[in-house]
């Protein structure tokens, strides 16, 4: 597949301030990237660059072919949709003169207007004013404009803010027919666990570094955080938190039905077998590390720096 996005060493500095620190990424064409990391991690001075909202101090930025903030940066940016944390329209407008404009803006066919507030679950509120519409609401307007023109590359930033669960597994669902279409997808969440099923890989970011990039089997590996193993079963009167010698596995949390183990990845087939063994046990469930903790993982040492520092700040 193409790169839609290719960065080497990609830099941007305000003054003495390094926002972004070398970066390397490539994105493929129908790739959903995660784009994760503490505030002032970076992120929204990557999206900015890729959008050519601003110039790199250094490195290259290639997107669908050409740079952001070149000649061809107009045409360009036809082919791009944004959906900003913060939306922001003209309250007096109603939802359809809103989409329109920006229709008219991005010279796409206003056809598609009507279909787009369709698609977000805004039809029955296209003709109120904007001023009318919840905060959820607008923000689904937001990713109507986003999706004008059937972009090749989208960028999410803070995409479900304020949204209800209901719209949040839409807009997911959404991002998953774009993926399938072809469609790039660049978001940027704080809400963890909602991106983790439908990303096909996370970048974590820090002090505008690169932390760790890769697919979370990936991170996983290189994580090697323990995973957890759940059993339930009837055993009364034993013990099973006792007899676990090898120091790999420490039993976290037991009753009278159920026993939870910390394992560390090369110990899961020998805590498997044990406990596949027992009589009693009914029911084993495997969890792996979930993004949020491999999150965790990667940004601590830039947290406890950032931690140290303003600890030391008179």
């Amino acid at each position: 597949m193409n790169a839609v996005i290719e960065c080497h060493w990609l830099t941007k500095r305000h003054g003495d301030l390094t926002r972004l620190d070398a970066l390397d990424l490539t994105v493929k064409e129908g790739e959903v990237l995660a784009l994760l990391g503490h505030n002032g991690a970076g992120k929204t001075t990557t999206m900015k660059l890729i959008l050519g909202l601003i110039s790199p101090s250094a490195g290259t930025l290639s997107v669908l072919g050409s740079a952001p903030d070149g000649p061809h940066a107009e045409t360009l940016r036809r082919h791009l949709g944004y959906l900003p944390e913060n939306v922001s329209f003209y309250e007096q407008l109603t939802g359809r003169e809103v989409l329109a404009y920006f229709a008219r803006l991005k010279r796409v066919d206003r056809r598609q207007v009507d279909k787009l507030l369709e698609r977000v679950g805004l039809g029955d509120a296209a003709r109120r004013r904007v001023k009318t519409y919840s905060k959820g609401m607008r923000q689904r307007l937001g990713l109507a404009q986003a999706l004008l023109g059937e972009p090749r590359l989208l960028l999410l930033d803070e995409p479900t803010t304020g949204l209800d669960p209901a719209a949040t597994r839409d807009f997911y669902e959404t991002v998953r027919e774009l993926r399938e279409r072809g469609c790039t997808v660049l978001l940027s969440s704080h809400v963890l666990p909602g991106v983790e099923p439908y990303i096909d890989r996370a970048l974590i970011l820090g002090g505008g570094r690169r932390l760790a990039l890769g697919s979370l089997d990936e991170l996983r590996r290189e994580a090697s955080l323990p995973l957890t193993i759940r059993a339930r079963g009837r055993w009364p009167g034993v013990d099973w938190s006792e007899g676990w010698e090898d120091t790999r596995i420490s039993p976290r949390h037991l009753n009278g039905s159920a026993l939870e183990l910390g394992v560390h990845p090369s110990a899961k087939m020998s805590a498997l077998r044990r406990l596949t063994g027992t009589p009693g046990v009914e029911d084993i469930d495997v969890l792996p590390p979930t993004l949020e903790h491999l999150y965790g993982h990667f940004s601590a040492p830039v947290t406890a720096a950032s931690s140290t520092s303003k600890g030391d700040a008179p």
